[in-house]
């Protein structure tokens, strides 16, 4: 009996190996069909090959010849393709038997097999089959998608641009046999649209309208009043900020506040609201200071422009890093990463250290750039209306040419009509030999007309030097003599901002001096463009000048020797990191040094032939005289050759004066200037003192843009860095902003990597619509508004999150439905306070200080703790600290601003619950919400349920919800936590505190349907 069990036994484990045997053959046929049914009839190489080589091969065969092995690139069709030493070539176009690729990858032998199997990364069968078939077909390589010109699409005039976007959706949707979602109903769609477009819930009284409205075009009127409402401006502001790292502080050890930063904040939330085109804050943003016709607020007069610059100063910063080298080469490769993800959604940094790995960015196009931006200079800009100053300095400046007229046409009829030859200094002209061999090298001598080299900026010092300028005898018309040459900052009056800067120059003298004199102004030496300076390292390179008498002050930079620094002669001064300026401030300086031993005035050589007295004048009216001729006018003067009193000249100068007297600067941003032209070498594996070769000329993404000419300015080069960008050849610019667009409006991008599309992003989606979306933007001027006003009308943005086919797009990428998001941080806040009621709509201001919980603590924690509610203000408004960070705004992922985040985290995290159950903040607006749902006697708790989720959901309750709520009222009313003994009003407030904190914490109130 059990020998006839075991052979039973075995009779049925060879009948079932037999089965298997036969059905082996038909189970590899059919997986070997679904396998070629899967594969494409035509292999595209950009979305089918070049993800498998950039995944699988590039690390050891891509553009870096650095990690390059084997000498096998194939990242270039003339590499993949050459004969090897091996004497086979990796890819034989047309013959996949004979290439070596396909050899490698399939072997299995493990010292043959590419991958290595020590790399633990491997092909599919897929991924094989493509790569054969792709190889088969001719091996085409073609150019990454996103470096060749978007294509254009011929605009049917039937149809409005909303209608053409949904064509290419529902294209694709079709193409894959998928069911779409039905609209979403009003409610739904109205609580979308207002969060998308103004980052608030919808008030009751527009849910009221556009709910019962039977007018056909009520959404589209809809779209249009939340596009001009001004919460538009101040939630896509909120966007833009996370991708420029928008910040009030510096971080590090001290986290220092960044002057007038807010500034930059209120200056994006006008700019979206006004629906300034997209090129124009491109131009701002990196050539404000430099635009010929800067804009202007229509309101304020305030120079828009300039405070755009402030993109470049939101680094962060440091105190007292003891190589100041390093320091400026972090800063500056932060703002190559920012400019390069922002504005062409590719990494540029990468290549800092080496070839980028994967892109076309070579190390030398990386430090072209770092060349434009270590020539740029950061300096404080002045606020306020400038069109009026600027309009006052004209004033000023025909005053004061009618005074010299005046005294010119009187001066003509007196002097002799020639005059002798004059030397400035006493003395003998020394001859080259002694020049060679002064003791002192001339950074910069302001005795002459002009500023020898250093740049002006502002409005203080004018245009050139004091050279001739009248001096008046005090309350009287009386000519004392005219001015010597001097760089003043009251060449228009105290109190008005300007800088003078010398060039770059290397620190070879022991001591650097400066003769000036002052009152509240200061002289910086900034070194390797360092801009914290303080003690206890630096505190030596910032002199205040307080001394209305001509003195020497002096730098002792024996330590800093072969350091690249410039000068800067301020009216103002820094007090702790902040720029600030009196009224009555100013300084004046003569000349500027460099010495070892002793310091010793430089002499001037200047003289002046013999000439007669008109054209003496006729080059003190064009203000082009030499420092010897207004000095021969002078000893005319003194000498009573010339006349010297005018009747009516005091009151041409008091009415210059009191012009120049309207409109002192007092506050200020930290923006930029322009320097001087300073190209960089390549810095050998990144590291700032291991220098390699000749400096390489300042360009923009030579590879990528290839039409480009090396830039030869004298300035920084930001003018041609913004105008590649913003070149109507540039693939990149237009494509990376809609994309963004898109990501806000649907949730996710075309392309998913909103901040890469370089060749580690994703593929778009629907790449025919991204191109016309890029070239429809160009050609609607750059009109944000209207690209989102198009996306927000389409058919896909209206449709519910329902998922009827979820099977064939499980990730929704062809967007049949709708996709479920969870509100940004800001929006789920201001949704509270909305709901509470004590929201506060006030556009602009400085920032709320940061509410401080117990555990925020360290070095660089403010003083003060700001309030808990924030003064209900809008969370764009406020305090954005690195260091010390909104504690709500970091449990719900805005992201740490260091560098550019165009797409935020989404996590789900015991901490977001825990602070919606936990934070007095929440339970605060709990409170405040429930006394004005019981602040009137008339409505029934039913009514008060009603109009809760209708402040929370911006719908009505359901029965079934208005069932649950009254039940929850009941049981919370007896529930023995409530304290009792607090009377019957304090009672029935903490029971609708409660039921209002329920409804906070329903993820409804946090997720967009």
């Amino acid at each position: 009996m059990v020998l006839f069990a075991v052979k039973l036994k075995f009779l049925q484990l060879f009948g079932r190996l037999f089965i298997a045997l036969i059905a082996m053959p038909v189970f590899f046929s059919c997986q070997s069909e679904r396998l070629e049914a899967n594969i494409p009839a035509q292999i595209d190489f950009n979305y089918h090959i070049k993800p498998i080589l950039v995944q699988k091969c590039y690390l050891c065969h891509g553009p870096d010849p650095g990690s390059r092995e084997a000498g096998l690139r194939l990242d270039l069709a003339e590499g993949a393709t050459r004969i090897l030493e091996s004497g086979h070539a990796a890819i034989v176009p047309g013959s996949a038997s004979r290439s070596a690729l396909l050899d490698r990858i399939t072997q299995t032998d493990p010292d043959l097999k590419m991958p290595p199997p020590a790399s633990k990364i491997d092909l599919s069968e897929r991924e094989i089959a493509l790569l054969k078939k792709w190889i088969a077909q001719g091996a085409t390589y073609q150019p990454h998608w996103s470096f060749m010109p978007p294509k254009p699409l011929q605009r049917r005039s039937n149809i409005t641009l909303h209608e053409e976007i949904d064509q290419f959706i529902d294209k694709k949707i079709q193409e894959r046999g998928i069911r779409s979602a039905n609209r979403a109903d009003r409610y739904t769609l109205l609580r979308r649209l207002s969060f998308v477009l103004t980052g608030l819930p919808p008030d009751p009284e527009t849910i009221h309208h556009f709910v019962s409205s039977t007018d056909s075009s009520a959404y589209e009127q809809l779209v249009d009043s939340y596009l001009a409402s001004p919460a538009f401006g101040e939630k896509w502001a909120s966007h833009w900020m996370d991708v420029v790292r928008y910040a009030e502080t510096k971080g590090h050890e001290f986290d220092y506040p960044i002057q007038g930063a807010w500034r930059f904040r209120d200056y994006l939330i006008r700019a979206f609201n006004a629906d300034v085109p997209y090129d124009q804050l491109v131009r701002e943003h990196l050539t404000g200071d430099l635009l010929p016709e800067p804009r202007t607020d229509a309101q304020s007069g305030q120079n828009e422009s300039s405070i755009g610059t402030m993109f470049l100063t939101m680094t962060e910063g440091t105190h007292s890093p003891v190589d100041t080298k390093k320091d400026e080469a972090d800063r500056i490769d932060n703002m190559i990463d920012v400019i390069g993800k922002s504005f062409q959604g590719l990494t540029v940094a990468c290549a800092r250290c080496h070839d980028h790995k994967f892109d076309p960015i070579p190390t030398a196009d990386y430090y072209a750039l770092y060349g434009i931006l270590g020539s740029t200079r950061f300096s404080p800009i002045p606020t306020g209306n400038t069109d009026i100053k600027m309009a006052n300095i004209a004033e000023a400046d025909r005053l004061k040419k009618q005074i010299r007229q005046m005294l010119a046409n009187s001066w003509r009829g007196h002097g002799h009509d020639s005059v002798p030859a004059l030397l400035v200094n006493s003395g003998s002209m020394p001859g080259k030999d002694y020049l060679a061999k002064a003791p002192v090298k001339v950074l910069g001598d302001f005795r002459g007309q002009d500023f020898q080299g250093w740049s002006a900026d502002g409005r203080a010092f004018g245009k050139q030097t004091t050279l001739g300028d009248p001096i008046l005898q005090t309350g009287s018309d009386k000519v004392l003599r005219l001015s010597a040459g001097m760089a003043s900052s009251r060449k228009y009056g105290t109190g008005k901002f300007g800088a003078l800067r010398s060039a770059d120059f290397t620190l070879d003298k022991k001591f650097l001096g400066v003769r000036a004199r002052g009152k509240g102004g200061s002289i910086r030496l900034v070194m390797d463009n360092f801009q914290l300076i303080s003690y206890p390292i630096y505190g030596g390179l910032d002199k205040q000048v307080d001394n209305e008498d001509w003195t020497n002050y002096t730098f002792d930079v024996s330590d800093w020797q072969g350091h690249q620094a410039y000068i800067e002669i301020l009216p103002g001064r820094y007090v702790r990191h902040e720029y600030q300026q009196d009224q009555e401030a100013y300084i004046e300086a003569v000349y500027a040094i460099g010495f070892d031993e002793s310091w010793t005035e430089p002499l001037l050589y200047d003289t002046v032939q013999e000439q007669g007295i008109s054209p003496l004048l006729q080059n003190w009216l064009a203000e082009k005289s030499t420092a010897a001729e207004i000095a021969l006018l002078n000893k005319k003067i003194a000498s009573g050759e010339l006349k010297t009193a005018f009747p009516g000249l005091t009151s041409l100068v008091l009415r210059k004066e009191l012009i120049q007297a309207a409109d002192a600067d007092s506050t200020f941003i930290f923006g930029v200037a322009d320097g001087f032209a300073r190209e960089s070498p390549v810095f050998n594996r990144g590291n700032h003192q291991d220098l390699q070769g000749q400096p390489v000329p300042r360009n923009f993404l030579s590879e990528i843009l290839d039409w480009q000419e090396p830039i030869r300015t004298e300035g920084s080069g930001r003018v041609a860095m913004a105008e590649s960008i913003l070149d109507p050849k540039n693939p990149l610019t237009s494509r990376v902003m809609v994309n963004r667009l898109w990501h806000h409006v649907f949730g996710r991008g075309l392309v998913a990597t909103v901040d890469n599309f370089g060749l580690q992003g994703k593929l778009p989606s629907h790449p025919e619509l991204l191109d016309f979306l890029a070239v429809q933007f160009q050609q609607e001027n750059w009109s944000i508004k209207k690209m989102v006003r198009a996306m927000v009308l389409t058919a896909a943005f209206q449709r519910s999150v329902e998922q009827p086919d979820s099977i064939r797009d499980p990730e929704n990428l062809y967007l049949a439905h709708y996709p479920v998001r969870r509100l940004e941080a800001e929006s789920i806040r201001d949704a509270m306070l909305a709901a509470s009621g004590s929201l506060d709509t006030t556009l602009f201001g400085p920032p709320v200080p940061v509410y401080l919980t117990p555990f925020m603590q360290g070095r660089g924690r403010p003083g003060a703790s700001g309030p808990l509610d924030g003064d209900g203000r809008r969370s764009i408004y406020l305090e954005v600290r690195r260091n010390f960070p909104d504690h709500m705004m970091i449990a719900f992922d805005r992201p740490t601003p260091f560098t550019t985040f165009g797409k935020r985290d989404v996590t789900n995290v015991p901490a977001q619950s825990l602070f919606l159950m936990n934070d007095p903040f929440v339970a605060l607006q709990a409170e405040l919400m429930a006394r004005s749902l019981i602040s009137s006697d008339e409505k029934s708790p039913a009514d008060r349920i009603d109009e809760a989720y209708l402040r929370a959901f911006a719908r009505p309750a359901t029965d079934s919800e208005r069932e649950k709520g009254l039940a929850f009222i009941r049981e919370i009313g007896h529930s023995s936590d409530l304290d009792q003994g607090n009377g019957e009003e304090n009672r029935e407030l903490e029971i609708w505190k409660a039921y209002c904190h329920s409804l906070f914490n329903m993820k409804s109130f946090i997720y967009l349907m």
